[in-house]
C-alpha cells in the first residue's frame, strides 16, 4: 500500500493508515522532518515471505524544500539478541543537491499498443546520492579470439542507495500512480536545486 500527498497532516494520516507500527514510524519520520513543510511523500508497505516467516517492511519517502528523507522500518522475530520480537527504524536525511540520480523504470504490456497516459504494470524507482555504490567487474577481452593475454578488468559503478518496486498486480494502480507522482516531484525538486546552484 502506498500513499502520497503534500502535507504533514496527510503524511501522519498515511502512516497511520498503513497500520504498520504507526506510532513508531511517525515519531521517527516527524523527528527527521523537523519543522520543514512537507512538499511530497510516499508511504509504501510491503510484505515478504522468508522461509516459513512473514516479514513486513515499510518505507517512507519525504520531500521538503531542502531535503529528501528516507525511513525504513523492519520487524524481526525473537532471536538470540532479543527474547521478544522487535522492530528497527532508521531515517536518513539527504540534502537535495546531493541527489545524483532519480531513475524511473517502467514496465508496460503490449508496447506496440501503448497509449500515452496508460499506467505501467510495474515501476521501479531508484534514487542515488552516493551513500551506496555497486561495482560490477568482469574480465576484459580484446577482439582477437586467439589472444590469451591478461587484459585486466572492465566494469561499471552504479549508485544504488534506494530502490523501490511497485506493481499494479501486487500493490494496485493507485500505488503505481502515487510512486510516479512522487518520482516526478523529486525529479523536479532536484532540477530546481541544480539550476539554483549554478
Amino acid at each position: 500500500m502506498a500513499k502520497t500527498g503534500t502535507t504533514t497532516q496527510g503524511l501522519r494520516a498515511a502512516i497511520e493508515r498503513s497500520g504498520y507500527y504507526p506510532a513508531l514510524v511517525a515519531e521517527a519520520v516527524e523527528a527527521a522532518v523537523g519543522g520543514e513543510p512537507v512538499a511530497s511523500y510516499l508511504v509504501h508497505q510491503e510484505t515478504t515471505f522468508d522461509s516459513n516467516e512473514v516479514r513486513r517492511h515499510v518505507t517512507v519517502l519525504v520531500l521538503t524544500d531542502t531535503r529528501f528523507i528516507v525511513s525504513h522500518t523492519d520487524e524481526q522475530a525473537a532471536d538470540t539478541s532479543s527474547p521478544t520480537p522487535y522492530a528497527t527504524t532508521s531515517t536518513e536525511s539527504v540534502k537535495l543537491d546531493r541527489i545524483s540520480s532519480v531513475v524511473v523504470s517502467r514496465v508496460v504490456a503490449n508496447p506496440e499498443k501503448y497509449v500515452p497516459g496508460t499506467l505501467p504494470r510495474e515501476v521501479v524507482l531508484t534514487i542515488g546520492w552516493g551513500a551506496v555504490s555497486r561495482i560490477d567487474l568482469e574480465p576484459a577481452a580484446c577482439g582477437d579470439p586467439n589472444c590469451d593475454a591478461d587484459h585486466g578488468y572492465t566494469g561499471s559503478s552504479t549508485a544504488d542507495d534506494l530502490s523501490l518496486r511497485v506493481s499494479e498486480a501486487g500493490d494496485g494502480p493507485d500505488t503505481v500512480r502515487q510512486t510516479l507522482a512522487f518520482a516526478q516531484s523529486l525529479s523536479e525538486a532536484t532540477a530546481v536545486t541544480a539550476a539554483t546552484a549554478r
